[in-house]
C-alpha cells in the first residue's frame, strides 16, 4: 500500500519546477528551500541576504540560480530520489 505522506513522481514534478523557478528568479531569499522543505537551508539563506544588508545577496542568488538550474535539468526521477527522499539540502 502507498504511503501518503511518501513523495512520489508527482510531487517530484511539481516541486521541481516550482523550486526551479523560484530558484532562478529568487535564490538569494531562498524560496525555492522553503518549497522542497528545508526549513534551515532556507533560514540561512534569507538571513545571509538580509543581515549582510544585501551585500551577500549576489552571493546567494548566484547560488540560488544554479540550485534552480540544477533542480529543472534533473530528471523526476533523479529529482525525487536526491531531494525529497534522501533531502539532499546543498547543490
Amino acid at each position: 500500500m502507498i504511503n501518503p505522506k511518501e513523495p512520489n513522481l508527482s510531487d517530484a514534478n511539481s516541486k521541481k519546477i516550482a523550486a526551479g523557478i523560484c530558484g532562478i528568479l529568487l535564490g538569494a531569499l531562498g524560496i525555492h528551500k522553503f518549497i522542497l522543505g528545508y526549513q534551515t537551508e532556507g533560514l540561512v539563506m534569507i538571513l545571509v541576504s538580509v543581515l549582510s544588508c544585501g551585500i551577500l545577496a549576489f552571493v546567494i542568488g548566484i547560488i540560488g540560480l544554479v540550485e534552480g538550474i540544477i533542480y529543472l535539468t534533473k530528471t523526476d526521477e533523479e529529482f525525487l530520489e536526491t531531494y525529497l527522499i534522501n533531502k539532499r539540502g546543498w547543490f
